[in-house]
């Protein structure tokens, strides 16, 4: 059983996972936290921990009933965060090789 960390509203939570979900419970966390974000922008005061977690529920539960009616209203599909975690990783393994090499040409000087 694997174990991932997720943040959501700025608060961390372990959660266990069968083994090779990791990437998937990351990608709904990132949903949740989304949800959270949003419904916490505007507030005035400080939003109790329970409360959020019941008005993100009922944002995703209305949304989900809206796309249940009405199936074909959903226009875009939603984007496949894995590819865009494999962009992020090649784009840092290039930062990093560049900085690798701007550090060799300063230890030479």
């Amino acid at each position: 059983m694997a174990q991932v960390t997720i943040t959501i509203n700025s608060r961390e939570y372990a959660v266990a996972c069968e083994d090779g979900q990791e990437l998937r419970i990351m990608q709904l966390a990132r949903i949740l936290d989304e949800k959270a974000s949003a419904l916490t922008e505007d507030a005035t005061q400080q939003v109790n921990e329970n409360m959020l977690l019941a008005m993100v529920g009922l944002v995703l539960a209305d949304e989900l009933t809206e796309i249940k009616k009405n199936p074909a209203a959903v226009s875009a599909p939603m984007p496949d965060l894995s590819q865009i975690d494999t962009s992020l990783a090649a784009q840092i393994k290039v930062l990093n090789e560049k900085l690798n090499l701007l550090a060799n040409e300063l230890n030479l000087k």
